[in-house]
């Protein structure tokens, strides 16, 4: 099942105001882990599993990429895709993540930034990716942590005068849909724990090469508010190569 709160107009108003709409990839605070990940893109073909804004793409391309496809669910991304990052060697698709076809063997790179926590099968990501990867291709992608998703209200809870007392979470084993509050709209996001996904590349022909937990870039710590960010892992940062 997939979900698209990003066609909703006052939704995609309050998203396209976040640094990371606005300021691009120097926008995202998981930007200075995520970077490290990603492999030499010279002479590569790239799929970018739910592109969004289409940020990766342009970056993919801007360093030697020799074709990029993006695929998102919705129009309202893949409109502001095509004005913010255009260049004539990215494709962009209005496709679901588990609607595209993922032809055999078709490109060397795969990336996902934040998209995979509004997909509830996993396996068939990892099933469809590593179809559609050249022997030795690289999959990254990045995900809401499940510590962050597990609860489901994705906020702290507070004391009486305020202030924050902890992070919940509860029906971790639990897997399937959180109603969050994000941007002040419901969101259905799809709770997995860390077994769901670092098993389902390791049971579908991938070998992980790293994962991290972001913190904070420093550069961000004087932002109010980033300080708690050490407090909790928000994000869950994967890299894996295709080994069959």
């Amino acid at each position: 099942m997939e979900y698209n709160e990003y066609d909703k107009e006052a939704f995609f108003n309050q998203y396209k105001q976040m640094s990371r709409s606005t300021d691009g990839l120097k926008g995202a605070g998981e930007w200075h882990e995520l970077q490290k990940l990603l492999p030499d893109f010279w002479g590569k073909d790239v799929l970018d599993l739910g592109c969004g804004f289409g940020w990766h793409c342009k970056y993919a391309v801007d360093r030697g990429a020799r074709r990029a496809l993006g695929i998102d669910l919705s129009a309202n991304m893949l409109e502001e895709a095509k004005k913010r990052n255009f260049s004539d060697r990215i494709e962009y698709r209005q496709c679901g993540i588990l609607e595209y076809e993922y032809p055999r063997e078709a490109f060397d790179v795969v990336i996902s930034s934040l998209a995979l926590h509004y997909i509830d099968d996993f396996a068939a990501v990892c099933r469809g990716v590593n179809r559609c990867l050249r022997p030795g291709g690289i999959f990254v992608f990045s995900a809401e942590h499940p510590i962050f998703t597990a609860y489901g209200s994705q906020d702290w809870i507070y004391g009486e005068d305020g202030k924050i007392l902890h992070w919940p979470v509860d029906r971790y084993f639990e897997e399937g849909p959180r109603d969050a509050v994000f941007l002040g709209e419901h969101v259905v996001k799809q709770h997995k724990t860390l077994t769901t996904y670092l098993n389902g590349l390791l049971t579908h022909g991938f070998r992980i090469q790293a994962v991290v937990e972001p913190r904070p870039d420093p550069e961000m710590m004087e932002i109010p508010g980033m300080a708690d960010e050490l407090r909790r892992p928000m994000m869950l940062l994967v890299s894996a190569v295709r080994i069959d």
